[in-house]
């Protein structure tokens, strides 16, 4: 069972309820180790004093502010700590908000707030419901760790849930870092803008994150496992050009027309494509057959879009079984265009 990494109390208006911070998520990154190249021999990083050389103990070590170049002012740790924030073990929501007025850029860290005792769960799941039920989060400060944090807690189905935020003056004007960025200038009855929008909705599905998985890891770890085998390692293919804005609408038309062929098969497409099969099963004519077959249209659109549900590196595995020629250097487009014609969509 995981320990909390934080005790104290909730406060809820006059409510007072004792909770325990617990961290939400851990990370599963492919760690590697620094070696020499050419042995096994470990690479240590060590702290130097860099006039002398020498390596230097943790516990002669002091910070330093720099006023100009090669002047400091020395604080020591114990003066840190005296000005630390207050050793506060309370969590008090001053006010709430709608979730969706707080940009993502804001969020941090996540942390799952469980009542401290099985006596305090009927205030606990009263506070959770009637957050889940406004929407809202409420904003709080927090000190933790000689640290203070601004907070936002919410509620999910089963649990609250602690997001610390960055302060205001931590996120950055995108205007300051992003040096071409375009000016607002789409119209809302232009076309383009349109059939993006139409895009967009044809391309709307439910969120389930077990639906996504890390891909890159998986990628890391068939490397780490082919080398030790001494097989040989295929790169990944490089990504599609940049789309031309004379032909961003033929993209965006095209876009469209793909993403509604392979569209789930409760809907009209689908429903549409069942009755089309019915009808020339029963005919036995030229058509029924020959979308019964490998090469007619109907079955050419649906691999193409079966195909255009997968990723550009399922894509190239598919292109590499079916011995694409030319597939290193594919788009992604040209990849499904290429399997298509293969007939290797099962």
């Amino acid at each position: 069972m995981a320990r909390p990494i934080w005790t104290g109390v909730l406060t809820f208006g006059l409510v007072t309820l004792p909770v325990e911070l617990y961290t939400a998520t851990q990370d599963h990154t492919v760690h590697f180790h620094q070696l020499q190249r050419g042995t096994s021999d470990r690479i240590r990083n060590k702290r130097v004093n860099e006039r002398t050389g020498k390596e230097v103990g943790g516990d002669r070590i002091v910070k330093g502010y720099e006023l100009d170049e090669g002047e400091y002012v020395v604080v020591e740790p114990e003066e840190l700590e005296e000005i630390a924030p207050g050793r506060s073990k309370v969590i008090d929501l001053a006010g709430f908000v709608d979730l969706h007025r707080v940009e993502p850029v804001y969020f941090d860290r996540t942390y799952y707030v469980g009542p401290r005792g099985k006596e305090y769960a009927q205030v606990y799941e009263l506070m959770r419901a009637a957050l889940d039920r406004s929407d809202k989060a409420g904003i709080a400060t927090l000190t933790m760790r000689g640290k203070e944090y601004l907070t936002a807690l919410r509620a999910q189905p089963d649990v609250l849930v602690l997001h610390t935020l960055h302060w205001a003056d931590e996120v950055r004007d995108p205007a300051d870092v992003v040096p071409e960025l375009p000016e607002r200038h789409a119209k809302a009855d232009s076309k383009e803008l349109r059939t993006a929008e139409q895009l967009i909705d044809a391309l709307s599905i439910d969120w389930d994150p077990h639906d996504y998985r890390d891909t890159y890891e998986e990628r890391v770890k068939r490397l780490v496992a082919a080398k030790r085998e001494g097989e040989e390692v295929v790169g990944e293919p490089q990504p599609p050009e940049a789309t031309n804005v004379i032909d961003l609408m033929e993209a965006l038309s095209r876009s469209v027309e793909q993403s509604r062929s392979r569209g789930g098969t409760g809907g009209k497409q689908g429903r549409r494509s069942e009755g089309s099969k019915g009808g020339e099963a029963g005919s036995g004519g030229k058509e029924g057959k020959r979308r019964e077959g490998d090469g007619g249209p109907a079955a050419r659109r649906e691999r193409s879009g079966e195909l255009a549900s997968l990723s550009k590196a399922e894509l190239y595995e598919r292109a590499s079984a079916a011995d694409v020629p030319g597939r290193s250097k594919m788009t992604r487009e040209q990849l499904i265009e290429a399997l298509t014609r293969a007939g290797a969509a099962a």
